[in-house]
């Protein structure tokens, strides 16, 4: 009989990587509890991934209907934005969803502890890892734990889920008004009429996406030279080509030097060119979002003595090391999994890593994930998507590949729908035909990187695709053309 207070899992964390490796663990039989000091679903379903994209989609309709809708024949004479109505309806997805995770914690047995967790030990001499619950202040990015410890818990194997938190630049802290992360960018009470946009991946070209749709003047600056730095080549300067030609001021190989605040609201930005700081500008606006990236989110979880080895900044497990990772810790009985563990920070990825952390805890032969084949996406619009291996990367690596590209100017479905702008472009090895990597800028790319992805899952070839029929018309079949095109066989193009 089962100790009270004692379980076979806990799971710290209740984001994307918390709640599924609950879940998952309570349909294998195990006793699960899951600790959450804020609210259910984490990052992700309160402050990311759904409600963002609950207010990019908000923008699409604003700027199809409202900005371009003469083209369509449909004309609004006096359009107004309910600013209010906008955040409110992205709000009210998230308490849906928070609901939604804690039926399934009680259809699966899941226990929800509600409280900051610390991890006092791990699983040592056959005894068990204990976890301390104290009650936990703040919000969900600054929250700690109080001093005063309501119980402790103790369990076979604890799963650290905990996320990432934005980071901000060292000279120019948070301050939830006038220098904003993307938590606080979600709940501005009014929409600002001009903002600077510090980093162009994809938090930062979403929001810049959104609030230059609404008509607030966007000014993006990355340090770089490119925007999205992570994708192909090509898509970074489609990418800018289209989203400066939307209106947005795209400042790459620059830098924020200092942001100066004189009163709530208003913010002066001096912006240095990246290669000779001497050559400098100041940009005045409203808001300063920094989208430079996250960190992981260990503070106060671990006893000082406890001995959790980090790397970079994040905790160090053995998925980077072992043929079949467990995604165990330093600490016996310490598992980690998610953007607690580092980059690429995806949800979905959190999701792979924290089924199989749990199904490899109890015992089973679960699939080892293929960190190669990984999508990435970006909810703007067009939408960017990506998987595998970059052109740069490919010739990095020296491998002999070809490359096939198809433009959507002179795909039916993209016309139609006034999607023309974009491209899919697809990588293949010689001789064979395998598919290094996919990269499309257009309509629906998030949906159809989903077949690249099942393609290289299955060690499918170019080939394969061609000969695989595609519905006509629809947005799919560029990804066919974009495989012909890897022969010199396009049909369209």
């Amino acid at each position: 009989m089962a100790q009270p207070g004692h379980y076979d899992v806990i799971v710290i964390g209740a984001g994307p990587a918390g709640y599924i490796g609950a879940i998952r663990a309570g349909q294998l039989g195990l006793r699960t509890a899951c600790i959450e000091r804020d609210k259910l679903g984490g990052v992700c379903l309160n402050w990311g991934c759904i409600p963002s994209k609950a207010l990019l989609h908000n923008a699409e309709l604003y700027r199809e209907a409202v900005t371009n809708g003469a083209e369509w024949g449909i004309e609004f004479e006096k359009a107004k934005v309910n600013w209010k109505q906008v955040i409110a309806r992205s709000r009210g997805i998230t308490e849906i969803f928070n609901k939604g995770v804690g039926f399934l914690f009680k259809k699966n047995k899941v226990d929800h502890v509600k409280g900051h967790a610390r991890m006092v030990s791990g699983r040592t001499d056959g005894g068990p890892c204990r976890v301390e619950v104290s009650k936990p202040t703040g919000d969900y990015y600054h929250g700690s734990g109080s001093a005063d410890v309501t119980e402790t818990l103790t369990a076979d194997n604890v799963i650290i889920a905990t996320g990432a938190a934005p980071k901000a630049l060292p000279f120019a802290p948070f301050d939830g008004k006038t220098i904003v992360s993307s938590y606080d960018a979600m709940n501005l009470p009014k929409q600002p009429k001009s903002m600077v946009i510090v980093g162009s991946g994809a938090i930062g070209m979403e929001f810049a996406y959104f609030f230059n749709a609404f008509g607030t003047k966007v000014t993006v600056v990355e340090i770089l030279d490119r925007v999205l730095p992570v994708e192909d080549d090509d898509v970074c300067k489609l990418a800018k080509r289209i989203f400066t030609k939307q209106g947005m001021d795209i400042l790459t190989g620059h830098s924020v030097k200092a942001i100066d605040v004189k009163t709530p609201g208003k913010a002066r930005v001096t912006i240095v060119d990246a290669a000779d700081q001497s050559k400098s500008r100041q940009v005045d606006c409203d808001v300063v979002l920094v989208a430079v990236g996250v960190g992981a989110r260990f503070d106060g979880l671990f006893d000082d003595g406890l001995g959790v080895a980090i790397e970079n900044g994040h905790i160090r497990t053995d998925y980077r090391d072992a043929a079949e990772p467990t995604y165990a810790t330093s600490v016996p009985g310490l598992y980690a999994v998610g953007d607690v563990i580092g980059a690429p920070w995806l949800a979905h990825l959190a999701m792979e890593e924290a089924v199989v952390c749990v199904e490899r805890i109890a015992g089973h032969q679960a699939l080892s994930i293929d960190y190669g084949a990984i999508p990435g996406c970006t909810y703007c619009n067009p939408q960017i998507a990506s998987i595998g291996l970059t052109e740069r990367a490919v010739r990095q690596q020296g491998i002999e590949y070809s490359v096939g590209t198809y433009g959507l100017k002179s795909h039916g479905k993209a016309v139609a729908v006034g999607a023309g702008e974009g491209m899919v472009k697809i990588l293949t090895s010689k001789p064979y035909g395998e598919i290094l990597g996919a990269h499309i800028i257009g309509q629906d790319a998030s949906e159809l990187i989903a077949e690249i992805g099942l393609a290289k899952r299955l060690e499918a070839t170019a080939e394969d695709i061609i000969s695989t029929i595609h519905a006509h018309p629809t947005m799919s079949e560029a990804i066919h053309e974009a495989a012909l095109a890897t022969q010199g066989r396009a049909l369209h193009a």
